[in-house]
């Protein structure tokens, strides 16, 4: 565990974020926590307990690993769900006896659920995932009978209990004819397992930004990720909520801070580069504080010359390469700067603001991207 800079996790920016989400959706509709990504950098473990105490009671995560990080926490409190995967060897008999529920998209997957919940006497909780266009995962239209044949023959063992699919796209308006015509494609499918005395329990599809812009996707399930966070899908996302509900002040609130602090100040002459190669040369006599943060952190080269830190109330620039482990900072036009100052890489510090979204500006990241490269060695703490 590093001990050079930290995550701090606030509950009550996550509150302000579920309350507002909870409020957009309709009451009947289950609220699944996406946490894939180790909880999208914020740690499974610390946010999956700041998300119950806002009686958050499913959970949905990528493979089989994450699903024993997040039994581990929830116990039988929630409900896990995986929506990638899987070993059917070595992880269906954990799965199916810890009711564990997962998407099922290929053949093999639905046929070794039945041959271990057979073994255990135990009914395999399973989501079938349908393709309607993102061509990624997903049953394909020839394979529907045979699957509802399945289903039908063993729902013994097998129970039934959603019909899935994912949208390509969309937070971008350039992809809206796209997405309608999965839409469309999705209620046929979900008409066709009707017909065949197949209802599932839950219908989902929406991630946050089918959820903000296309509010029919929001069935009986909506799978929020970013948008719990407190962060939008995109920027068209936050401008059309303000175009729809005529606001123009952000409801979101960030819940991750990162910070650090200086680990030496010294004094560089004019003509001198900084740092490894010759991207910075100093253009005048300055001093620059060194911060114990790299690319092994999280805080990608991409950055290198363009990146920003807050120190003493002050935006400062990261000057030179960065560093494995280390990032340089031109601090010149701070007074009084010593060792041990706080160092905010994002956040907030006296009336400035660093936000996720900045780093985007300055090298191309996502917002995603850039959370999900957090080194899982970094503490997090709830603040």
């Amino acid at each position: 565990m590093h001990n050079n800079s930290y995550l701090e996790l606030d509950p009550k920016a996550y509150k302000t974020n579920i309350n507002f989400l909870r409020k957009h959706f309709r009451k009947e509709v289950l609220f699944s926590s996406v946490v894939k990504g180790n909880a999208y950098g914020h740690s499974i473990e610390t946010f999956v307990e700041i998300a119950l105490a806002e009686n958050v009671h499913h959970f949905s995560v990528f493979d089989s690993q994450e699903a024993r990080r997040v039994k581990a926490v929830v116990g039988d409190k929630a409900t896990v769900m995986i929506m990638g995967w899987l070993n059917a060897d070595e992880d269906l008999p954990w799965i199916i006896e810890n009711g564990v529920e997962f998407f099922v998209f290929e053949k093999n997957r639905l046929i070794s659920a039945l041959a271990v919940a057979k073994n255990l006497a135990k009914k395999a909780i399973v989501h079938i995932e349908v393709e309607t266009g993102m061509n990624r995962t997903g049953f394909n239209s020839i394979d529907l009978k045979w699957v509802q044949d399945f289903l039908k023959k063993h729902s013994d063992f097998i129970q039934f209990k959603g019909l899935c699919t994912h949208f390509a796209g969309a937070e971008s308006i350039a992809n809206y004819f796209r997405i309608k015509k999965q839409i469309d494609r999705y209620d046929e499918i979900y008409q066709q397992f009707c017909a065949k005395n197949l209802k599932p329990q839950q219908r989902h599809s929406a991630c946050s930004a089918a959820a903000m812009m296309y509010p029919e996707t929001q069935m009986d399930m909506v799978r929020i990720g970013i948008m719990q966070y407190g962060f939008w899908p995109s920027p068209e996302v936050l401008v059309n909520f303000y175009n729809t509900k005529r606001k123009n002040e952000n409801p979101l609130k960030r819940v991750i801070s990162w910070k650090s602090s200086v680990m030496s100040v010294k004094k560089v002459k004019r003509g001198e580069f900084v740092g490894y190669g010759t991207s910075f040369m100093a253009d005048a006599q300055m001093k620059i504080a060194c911060v114990p943060v790299g690319y092994a952190h999280g805080y990608g080269r991409s950055l290198s010359n363009v990146g920003r830190v807050l120190i003493n109330g002050e935006r400062c620039v990261v000057i030179g390469s960065i560093n494995m482990n280390m990032m340089v900072i031109d601090v010149t036009l701070l007074d009084q700067i010593k060792r041990g100052d706080e160092v905010v890489l994002i956040g907030d510090q006296a009336e400035k603001q660093l936000s996720v979204s900045s780093f985007s500006d300055y090298s191309n990241l996502l917002n995603y991207e850039l959370l999900t490269r957090l080194s899982a060695d970094i503490p997090r703490i709830i603040k």
